[in-house]
């Protein structure tokens, strides 16, 4: 072979493999190509309803569950079975604990009661009035401890003036609000509308109070309260038991208060669910009531 047709064959062959190289590097797709990238962006698809109940129920039932949870006792069952337990402590206490179920938006419940028979005797409140003129008058003869207008405002940033209950008159609420808001406002002292602190009706509203305790839950929407001694007969606990969850169903929505049904105001809010009712003692399990 000549020269010639030598050099024309070796090129040839350069050209078929530079040919080879481009057609293979073409069907190839490497992991940074425009397609690769897009099937890797792509997400599943979002689980619908019915995946998501299903998979929440396969949850549950994994679970590990209390071994009270699925024995329910009626009030009367519940409160022998911890006269039993507590035979040796006739000045035990029960305990009821009501959950409610706290949805989005939902206020921590709370309210004032006074038990039939109750279990200790009861602290005073110290109360301190904002008031002038005739609601001054009234504020002192229902017997609140310190009665007084805008000048008890530095007393009480300064620690000076101590209440555990504060009611402002509506003439004096706006007067109050900026200085006092940053004080008893944490501390949830602070008068409202919304907890009838802030009325014209002070008289009124300190007559009512008397007898009076305060109950409230926690953040989780969870009620504790001491409901009874030991030493009691089995009607008065039950009496007490049934007349603080009334107390609790009215607070939350369970039961419409005729009266309120009555006025105009109709928009009221939706029910705070109550889930489980329980009672229980220092020694005791915590028995669940059925006929809450």
């Amino acid at each position: 072979m000549s020269l010639a047709l030598f050099q024309i064959a070796s090129r040839c062959q350069q050209c078929s493999g530079a040919y080879n190289l481009l057609r293979y590097t073409s069907q190839r797709q490497f992991h940074y190509t425009p397609a690769v990238l897009a099937r890797r962006e792509k997400k599943p698809p979002a689980p619908t309803k019915k995946q998501l109940a299903l998979k929440e129920r396969k949850r549950a039932k994994k679970a590990k569950k209390s071994i009270y949870d699925s024995e329910k006792m009626t009030l009367s069952d519940a409160i022998n079975v911890l006269r039993a337990v507590e035979v040796a402590s006739p000045n035990a206490t029960y305990e009821l604990v009501i959950k409610t179920e706290m949805g989005k938006g939902s206020t921590i419940p709370k309210g004032r009661f006074n038990l039939p028979r109750e279990t200790k005797a009861q602290t005073k409140d110290r109360i301190l009035v904002f008031a002038e003129g005739r609601q001054a008058e009234e504020a002192k003869k229902a017997g609140a401890d310190i009665v007084g207008g805008l000048e008890l405002v530095e007393g009480i940033i300064n620690g000076r003036h101590q209440a555990t209950l504060f009611l402002c008159s509506r003439s004096l609420i706006r007067g109050i609000t900026p200085k006092l808001g940053r004080v008893l406002g944490p501390r949830g002292l602070m008068p409202s509308e919304r907890r009838g602190t802030v009325t014209d009706d002070i008289g009124g509203f300190i007559r009512r109070l008397k007898g009076t305790s305060e109950w409230k839950g926690d953040k989780e929407g969870t009620i504790r309260q001491p409901i009874a001694k030991m030493h009691f007969p089995v009607p008065d606990v039950v009496r007490n038991v049934r007349y603080f969850l009334n107390v609790v169903k009215r607070a939350t929505g369970n039961i419409r208060d005729p009266k309120a049904e009555n006025s105009k105001e109709t928009s009221q809010k939706p029910a705070q669910a109550i889930t489980r009712v329980l009672l229980s003692s220092r020694q005791g399990p915590s028995i669940q009531i059925a006929d809450a």
